[in-house]
Order: C-alpha cells, then sequence, then structure tokens
C-alpha cells in the first residue's frame, strides 16, 4: 500500500484525501437524512452541510496554491485570491 501511494505527489494526495473527507461527510448527511425523515431536520442537516464544503474548498485550494507558490508570480497568486473570494462571495451573497 506504501508503494502505491508513494506513486502520488503528497499535495495531490492531501487534497484528493480532503475531498474523500468531504464526499463522506455528504454521504454521512444524505443518510442521516433518510433516516430523521423529517424535512425540518433535513433542512438543518443541509445547512450544516452549507458550512463544509467551503471550507473543504478553501483547504483544498490553499494546499494547492501553497505548493505552488515557487512557480506563480505575485502577481499570478494574487488573482487567483480574487477568484476564491469571488467564489465565496457568490456562494454566500
Amino acid at each position: 500500500m506504501k508503494r502505491w501511494l508513494a506513486l502520488f505527489d503528497a499535495t495531490v494526495l492531501s487534497m484528493a484525501g480532503l475531498r474523500v473527507l468531504s464526499a463522506a461527510i455528504e454521504l454521512t448527511a444524505a443518510i442521516a437524512m433518510l433516516m430523521l425523515n423529517d424535512v425540518k431536520k433535513a433542512v438543518a442537516v443541509n445547512a450544516l452541510l452549507a458550512v463544509v464544503g467551503p471550507i473543504i474548498f478553501i483547504a483544498t485550494m490553499t494546499i494547492g496554491l501553497l505548493s505552488l507558490t515557487d512557480e506563480l508570480s505575485f502577481a499570478k497568486l494574487f488573482w487567483i485570491g480574487i477568484g476564491v473570494a469571488f467564489i465565496l462571495f457568490g456562494i454566500y451573497k
């Protein structure tokens, strides 16, 4: 198993790991909604997911951008940061 994991870049592996964690949280929430079988409780569970998604997004982007800092200029990193900010602004407004 270690040899198989060594084939992947550590940054890509951590980013993918966060996405797998996000998927597990989403699946758990879907199962919880089905088990609760109540619209109000399902909306509450969905509201919690609205917090988890952007956190995973920000963490994944941060890991990726930190690994690219030596390859990208400050101006490009700035524009990428502005793009991420616009995405988050669009989500919350």
